[in-house]
């Protein structure tokens, strides 16, 4: 990996180098995406066939395009029990943790009859996207419908495209049905996305779409918002890992490749305050790089988006941690804790050397569908809130409006809105 001394100028390219990759310079596949869109708006269940022969070449017609109970039964008796143990452990952590961010509606009377409160109301009917076809990511099934089932919403309705043979591959079904999806449809990439946004004859319209995929699919979301919700548009994943001296140079180098695997865009940032670290780190990654099955996109990944910066000291590499806002900060340094304290802009944050980065993905059980991108600076990791909506509730008696009606109407006509006043003064003529 590249070495490079930390300073406002290796920050600002590097900055501007990650911006690269997010889904908003990819302006030329906007129309692409804009195209089958407007077809399924029109054409609906018809235009899903096609674009799923055509890209996913698969036959789906109105009779298959549901996943049947017989399917999920099949995938059952096609996944290992060990995985399936796995699967039902890693949903009660991510279950438990989830219910903690749980909110209630609250009220709040006062003697004088004014009752003022918070209505908390789940969503009725969201939209899980999990990429499918080559990839089998059962942990973003667990991650996206979990947080929605704790919410309390009434229906799950998860998309994802086919393989060949026109099935979904066992392992996402059945992670599916462990964690509650309602129905699952055999359609991916953009089309999925408007189906769920406009509604089909065979998909419902939903109120919210989340889930990450690939550039179509962020493309997509970002078009359809407004109709429907959206958690965020995910870009390619990154890690940036914050070490000192103290750091084993083999774990960073290891944490590095975890995310550097998932593709040629992906970013794996390491910042320290050692040069004997990156030195060793970088060393560390060549050897691992010989080793790991998918040793080739790795090269590329970190070809393009690998950086080791040497900052002076622990507060400058801070700062370039905040700037660059990665979708996962691991820290590992003498007080680790004292560091996280001072971290603003980050996904997730993993603290001490056995608190790896997949630790995340997988078990630990806070979600893994994260901002990226530089945009942990204003958005949060999909959670239970994304699968509420609030409704502020206000009740005054006469008595209470009669101690303050003419300062509302005084409000009212400085703003020139004299049927506002109006709507306050009738209630005491």
């Amino acid at each position: 990996m590249r070495i490079e001394k930390l300073d406002e100028n290796t920050k600002k390219n590097l900055l501007e180098n990650l911006l690269k990759r997010s889904p908003n310079s990819y302006g030329s596949y906007e129309a692409s995406v804009q195209e089958i869109l407007d077809t399924v708006k029109e054409k609906r269940d018809a235009a899903l066939f096609e674009y799923t022969e055509k890209f996913d070449k698969a036959v789906i017609n109105a009779q298959n395009i549901q996943v049947t109970e017989e399917e999920i039964k099949e995938a059952y008796e096609c996944v290992d029990e060990e995985l399936l143990r796995i699967i039902r452990r890693a949903l009660k952590n991510i279950e438990s943790y989830h219910a903690k961010q749980m909110q209630y509606s609250w009220f709040d009377s006062k003697p004088d009859g004014t009752i003022l409160g918070q209505k908390v109301t789940a969503l009725q009917r969201v939209g899980v996207y999990v990429p499918g076809g080559k990839a089998v990511y059962p942990s973003s099934v667990l991650m996206n419908i979990m947080p929605a089932k704790v919410a309390g919403v009434e229906e799950i309705i998860m998309v994802t495209p086919p393989g060949k043979d026109g099935k979904v591959n066992p392992t996402t079904l059945v992670a599916a049905k462990e964690a509650g999806a309602t129905a699952v449809y055999k359609v991916g990439g953009a089309q999925a996305i408007a189906a769920l946004a406009y509604g089909t004859e065979s998909i419902p319209k939903v109120d919210k779409i989340v889930g990450p995929g690939n550039i179509y699919v962020a493309l997509a979301k970002k078009a359809v918002y407004g109709h429907v919700s959206i958690d965020s548009i995910a870009g390619p994943s990154e890690i940036l890992v914050l070490a000192d001296e103290t750091a084993n140079p083999r774990y960073v180098a290891a944490d590095l490749l975890s995310q550097a695997e998932h593709d040629e865009l992906a970013s794996a940032i390491l910042v320290t305050t050692s040069s004997e670290l990156a030195e060793k780190v970088s060393a560390e990654t060549d050897k691992f790089i010989q080793e790991l099955s998918r040793g080739e996109i790795i090269q590329k990944s970190l070809d393009n988006y690998g950086h080791i910066l040497v900052a002076d000291t622990m507060e400058d590499a801070i700062d370039a941690a905040n700037e660059i806002a990665s979708e996962h900060l691991e820290i590992m340094t003498a007080n680790p804790f004292d560091v996280m304290t001072k971290i603003r802009n980050a996904g997730a944050i993993f603290i001490g050397e056995y608190s790896s980065e997949p630790l995340g993905d997988y078990f630990a059980g806070p979600n893994h569908i994260l901002p990226t991108n530089g945009t942990a600076k204003f958005f949060s990791p999909l959670s239970v809130d994304d699968f509420l909506k609030k409704s502020s509730i206000i009740s005054y008696s006469r008595n209470a409006l009669s101690e303050i009606h003419e300062d509302i109407e005084k409000f009212a006509e400085a703003e020139q809105l004299t049927a506002h006043a109006n709507s306050i003064k009738v209630r005491f003529e």
